[in-house]
């Protein structure tokens, strides 16, 4: 897994939740482990191709993602992972991607993303069992998710 790859990531997770949910994320230990998809979370993928070519998936414990959700709509309290917040968290994943897919340009990897489709627990076997570099990631009072980037 080169640098020139997760390093856009790691810079547009934090720029970009900085600036919409004014915390700044404190990142953890880079791992590569395995994909295990959880019950009680939100998950969600986007595609990379291009100079790079791969999968970004996106899991938040789901009151993780409800308190982003929330605070991504001005503080509107949001209870349940309903239509409002499966946007509010894809437009959160697109934010990112499409953030490090410009950060990779300007390294002269040139990418295109897919658009975020969530994983059905059921149905979704695909990238479960897959290694992935882990990035942890840290929001203070929201709790923690992870993004996983797969290359291939």
């Amino acid at each position: 897994m080169q640098a020139a790859y997760i390093n856009p990531f790691l810079m547009s997770s934090c720029t970009v939740i900085e600036s919409l949910i004014q915390v700044k994320p404190t990142l953890g230990e880079l791992t590569i482990k395995q994909i295990e998809i959880e019950d009680n979370h939100v998950w969600l993928k986007i595609g990379i191709v291009g100079g790079m070519t791969g999968e970004v998936v996106f899991g938040f414990p789901e009151p993780v993602a409800l308190k982003i959700a929330s605070a991504m709509m001005g503080g509107f309290s949001l209870t349940e992972f309903d239509e409002i917040s499966r946007s509010a968290i894809s437009e959160l994943a697109n934010m990112i991607s499409g953030n490090a897919s410009t950060l990779l340009y300007n390294q002269g990897i040139c990418v295109d993303i897919t658009p975020p489709s969530f994983m059905d627990l059921g149905k979704q076997v695909g990238n479960a069992g897959l290694k992935a570099l882990s990035i942890p990631l840290n929001l203070q009072s929201y709790g923690a998710f992870d993004i996983y980037v797969i290359t291939k």
